[in-house]
């Protein structure tokens, strides 16, 4: 059987890391979910530069968008705003079949608005009226004005993808700023049942830095190296599930809401040395999204091995906790690291973005 297939079967769901018009307009993105199973999109900056880069498909509009008056960041989304739109309408039938749980688009607001809670919120409602689709999920990174603007878009009723998250203290955070969110949503009446959140826990990157730092101690620090990120996905997902599926999300939950789903992103393998799906196989569960690259994908497709391992060797996850901690290796700490470089880059990839539609 097809693996993306029997990862559904589980209870997960497989998105697709990439956009682009050859993906719409050659029939991929549409076989991908009629045969694949695939459930969702997921986009950044660096993805939406290689697409247009690279993509025959823009040139026409993005010649004659250059002759309007028009600024980059208003040229961009002139391009991008159409393929996400198209690419909701395709999802739109998995989204109603499945009460609102699957079928999502996302689209994230400007980098450069990260340490600006004021003006995410704005661009989120100004995207999602552009976007106007009720699949579309709004991205927004976890920074401290990331929280402020997430608790004030979902209190609004708006939809996100949190994004660059690398730590359970991220976690931790995002979940309450959600649960504030939704709680300000039922208060002044809105519609609750409307909201779905996913919490984009990201996993490569969490390796490449803690295996570094383990490389430095040497010794028999170096046997910990290639696990943290999975233990780090398994122990948040525990912590997922005492939270929305415990009494603190009992009201909320009687009133129509939705858990925050957790999502594992960056799950393409950067360390040749490793399994090309260490970050698929071992975090199967339900209640979760999982999104994957192309490679990923290729390779789930081609020799995944399918089975419901989220919920287990928790205890070898707070395992490696403990030896990361004993050997002085703080994980929140490598979070906040990785979360500031995340945001450089997806600034460095905005910028080269704007730079093809000025």
């Amino acid at each position: 059987m097809n693996p993306l297939l029997q990862v559904r079967q589980h209870g997960q769901q497989i998105w697709l890391d990439n956009l682009s018009r050859t993906l719409l307009n050659e029939g991929h993105l549409a076989r991908f979910i009629a045969e694949d199973g695939v459930a969702g999109i997921t986009t950044n900056p660096a993805i939406f530069h290689k697409a247009i880069a690279g993509g025959r498909y823009y040139e026409e509009d993005l010649a004659a968008l250059k002759r309007e008056p028009l600024s980059a960041e208003a040229r961009y989304e002139a391009l991008v705003i159409p393929d996400v739109q198209r690419a909701c309408d395709l999802l739109a039938p998995l989204h109603r079949a499945s009460g609102g749980n699957a079928g999502y688009v996302s689209l994230e607001v400007s980098p450069a608005l990260a340490q600006d809670a004021d003006g995410t919120v704005a661009a989120g409602l100004r995207l999602r009226g552009a976007v106007n689709r009720s699949n579309l999920l709004i991205k927004v990174p976890a920074t401290a004005a990331g929280l402020v603007a997430i608790e004030r878009l979902v209190a609004a009723g708006v939809s996100v993808n949190v994004t660059l998250m690398f730590s359970l203290a991220h976690v931790d955070a995002v979940a309450a700023a959600y649960m504030r969110g939704l709680n300000s949503l039922q208060a002044s009446g809105g519609d609750i049942p409307a909201v779905m959140s996913v919490a984009s826990l990201f996993l490569s990157r969490v390796d490449t830095l803690v295996d570094r730092q383990l490389d430095e101690l040497g010794g028999p620090a170096l046997a910990l190296r290639g696990r943290t990120a999975v233990a780090t996905a398994k122990l948040a997902y525990r912590r997922y599930r005492d939270r929305f599926h415990g009494r603190s999300f009992d009201a909320l939950r009687e009133a129509g809401a939705r858990p925050q789903f957790m999502l594992w992103a960056s799950t393409g393998t950067k360390n040749a040395a490793y399994s090309d799906l260490l970050y698929v196989e071992p975090l199967i569960g339900p209640e979760t999204v999982n999104t994957l690259p192309d490679a990923t994908l290729a390779a789930l497709l081609d020799h995944g091995k399918v089975a419901n391992t989220l919920d287990k060797d928790v205890g070898a996850a707070e395992a490696q906790y403990a030896a990361l901690a004993a050997l002085g290796v703080n994980v929140d700490e490598v979070g906040e690291r990785l979360q500031q470089a995340g945001l450089a880059q997806f600034e460095q990839a905005f910028a080269a973005l704007l730079e093809l539609t000025s």
